[in-house]
């Protein structure tokens, strides 16, 4: 058992920090102000190859595994969470072009997202399906030349204002999940119409409802065979729950850090306030927290690129670390006190932005169900 990065994996997570430092820090707190995408911010995160992780060199990407994109995502994390969802969709979806789709379509579709040129989004959530999903009712009716027709709404969809195309479920065949189906859409189309959400946190990411008025996609924009589409796409959450659990941690290691530095330099009653129990003890009590879902959210990481059975640990990595997230960045903001509840301070809008994730990617009571029936077996589990 070896508990240590390799030097390749260190030095990679070096180079990375340097980069968000660099390139993405000075961006994120006017990016949440601005309410807006950059698409600069795409092109930026491509040149560090940061959108093509888990793409094939030949399709232009790095061919990088699991457990590097969870590196990628923590050190982004923590300099600006929210060019994280980049990680996170670019990771998911191209992980689920790569499984499926044919090899003229991967030439065709992964290229511009490794380049950064494509800004994708995945569209399941509807107004009355969330959890549900294998209930949504996104209709795609035969168009009768061999296509079909997109008809009604997405909603709660990541980078939804800025993507242009995305992978969205629908219905094809009768009801559950054997009845749909996986599209890759161009949203640059007429039909296609989007409305953004005014969010507490998570601002720049253009969280949206797309409606599709008629929308047409060919038999050659199906993801895989007719009727596989959600299984094919939940597959790939196993994984990057794992992927936003670092993503949040990396958010709360950066207040961490400032919380302690906070305690060094700021005194009172004559001492650096580290000196007393209830300052310090709270802070170790993140720290050491912080360290065990980092090793849960890796060894989901590490289970994937092994080819082993992850799905447990995952769900364990989603409803666990974006909590603990909340809980340390808010004492964190307590500890810094009158100046981290400034808007002039990073660490309010982290706290912001993390709670988002207690809720997109899977809720917390899913993830327990998950792990439930892992534990007990689906006869004596929920």
């Amino acid at each position: 058992m070896h508990y240590a990065f390799d030097e390749d994996q260190e030095t990679y997570a070096q180079e990375v920090r340097k980069f968000a430092v660099k390139t993405l820090a000075p961006n994120y707190q006017s990016d949440d102000q601005k309410a807006e995408f950059r698409r600069q911010l795409a092109l930026d995160m491509a040149g560090m190859g940061l959108t093509g992780l888990r793409i094939p060199e030949e399709y232009g990407g790095q061919d990088a595994t699991a457990v590097i994109a969870g590196i990628a995502a923590e050190e982004v994390g923590r300099e600006d969470f929210n060019a994280g969802y980049l990680i996170i969709n670019t990771a998911l979806i191209s992980d689920i072009i790569v499984r499926n789709a044919t090899d003229e379509q991967k030439q065709a579709w992964l290229p511009g997202i490794a380049s950064g040129e494509t800004v994708p989004a995945i569209c399941i959530t509807e107004p009355g399906h969330g959890t549900d999903a294998a209930s949504l009712e996104l209709k795609a009716t035969p168009d009768g030349n061999d296509g079909w027709t997109l008809h009604g709404e997405k909603t709660s969809i990541t980078l939804g204002m800025a993507a242009d195309r995305a992978v969205v479920l629908a219905r094809t065949g009768g009801q559950g999940a054997r009845g749909v189906s996986a599209f890759w859409v161009d949203l640059s189309q007429p039909t296609v119409s989007r409305s953004a959400f005014d969010d507490l946190g998570s601002r720049a990411i253009g969280r949206a409802s797309l409606h599709f008025d008629g929308t047409p996609v060919s038999r050659g924009e199906l993801i895989g065979n007719e009727g596989d589409g959600f299984i094919s796409v939940m597959q790939g959450f196993d994984y990057s729950r794992a992927i936003i659990g670092l993503l949040c941690i990396g958010a709360a290691q950066a207040s961490l850090d400032e919380a302690l530095q906070w305690s060094r330099d700021r005194v009172a009653f004559g001492s650096p306030i580290g000196t007393f129990q209830g300052v310090s003890f709270p802070l170790a009590e993140a720290a050491t927290h912080l360290k065990g879902a980092r090793h849960v959210c890796l060894e989901a990481l590490w289970r994937k690129d092994n080819g082993l059975e992850h799905s447990a640990e995952a769900a364990m990595a989603k409803f666990w670390a974006p909590k603990l997230a909340v809980d340390v960045i808010h004492q964190c903001l307590l500890t810094i006190g009158h100046i981290g509840y400034s808007s002039e301070h990073k660490v309010g809008q982290r706290l912001r932005d993390v709670i988002g994730l207690e809720i997109g990617d899977g809720t917390a009571q899913v993830s327990k169900l998950v792990i439930s029936r892992h534990l007990l077996g689906r006869k004596f589990a929920p």
